[in-house]
């Protein structure tokens, strides 16, 4: 039985994305050499790069003016690139979890930053709002979608200056305007492809305004000039992520996948509002419809061992909620088909009728 893997990520793919991707690994285009040691200069790898950047463009409809690069470091390293592209005078970060409180710690050491709200005095459990954002600022930073405790900002917020926003975790889950950011990132190990490459999707405009020098790896004019190939793009995952994007491109595109992914979280979060063994962790407006949170009601406190010995029975796997958290965390990303999270439902159950007499 293969298991249902529910993990934060490194996390669930497309099966379209793993075949293929283990294909080319064996026999790259039929050249018999594998997609691991092909030249990524060569004609056959940079078809990969082109129609990659192109399905990003038309998925997500990105509008002409923007660039789109895939690079090394994860996301974690874009907390420290985009202020040093970025920030000239001043950047506004919004704290509503544990990376974008490091995304601003890195910002710190290169400028002036204001942190607008946070909601960290509540354990992140919900998304500051009727904040100021400072219009002398160069940039407004959000994380939009928290994996470790399950809140999402839902929709495309009006900023007075340039929104730059990690969707690591919720990129392609929704259709967003990408004309109201000026820099969009992500490692793509969440919803995407596997870990070792990293989106950014950038409104041109905004470069070379910073007075600063740049490290050559670390300018985004760069990765532009050079096609993402100033030096040897992590070339596997590159190609993982256009099997995703081309499996999602079949199944709908953005739109098609979204109502889904209210419909799968819609069911999960049904049963964790029914069900008084379970109890969700966040406010109800700011749940995610990728990373779901919950434990145990006060009640059944102690008995989050035997729920997860139940859930490796029925082959669920990852559901350990995060240590900040505790209980259980459901990843339902792109590729989670609706029948894993009605498996998760069932045993949720079953659970409730083992300890409810």
């Amino acid at each position: 039985m293969k298991k249902i893997n529910f993990s934060a990520g490194p996390s669930i793919l497309p099966q379209q994305t793993i075949e293929e991707t283990a294909k080319a690994i064996m026999d790259f285009n039929g050249s018999t050499l594998s997609l691991m040691e092909v030249s990524h200069r060569g004609k056959d790898f940079q078809a990969v790069m082109d129609e990659t950047v192109e399905l990003f463009k038309e998925l997500l409809e990105i509008p002409a003016g923007y660039s789109v690069i895939f690079l090394g470091g994860g996301a974690s390293l874009q907390f420290c690139m985009v202020p040093f592209n970025l920030l000239e005078k001043k950047a506004a970060y919004l704290n509503t979890g544990t990376w974008a409180n490091k995304a601003l710690k890195e910002a710190k050491l290169f400028g002036e930053t204001v942190e607008v709200a946070s909601s960290k005095e509540a354990n992140y459990t919900y998304i500051p709002k009727n904040y100021t954002i400072p219009t002398d600022a160069d940039y407004f930073h959000i994380t939009t979608n928290n994996t470790i405790f399950g809140t999402e900002i839902h929709t495309d917020l009006d900023s007075p200056v340039p929104l730059v926003a990690d969707m690591s975790s919720d990129i392609f889950s929704r259709p967003v305007n990408v004309s109201k950011y000026g820099l969009i990132y992500g490692g793509a190990q969440k919803n995407l492809a596997p870990a070792g490459v990293t989106f950014v999707i950038v409104k041109d405009e905004l470069l070379g305004k910073v007075t600063r020098p740049i490290p050559t790896m670390l300018d985004y004019r760069t990765h532009i000039e050079n096609g993402s190939m100033f030096n040897t793009p992590p070339v596997v995952p590159i190609y993982a992520a256009m099997q995703t994007l081309r499996w999602l491109k079949a199944n709908g595109g953005v739109p098609a996948m979204y109502k889904k992914n209210k419909e799968k979280a819609a069911l999960l979060y049904n049963e964790i509002d029914r069900n008084p063994v379970f109890k969700g962790t966040c406010q109800v407006e700011d749940r995610s419809i990728m990373n779901v949170c919950f434990v145990l009601s006060s009640e059944y406190e102690g008995n989050e061992a035997d729920f997860l010995a139940l859930a490796k029975e029925r082959g669920l796997d990852g559901l350990k909620g995060h240590r900040s958290v505790g209980g259980f965390r459901a990843s339902i990303y792109n590729a989670m088909p609706i029948e894993g999270v009605q498996a998760l439902v069932d045993a949720m159950q079953e659970f409730e009728k083992k300890l409810v007499k």
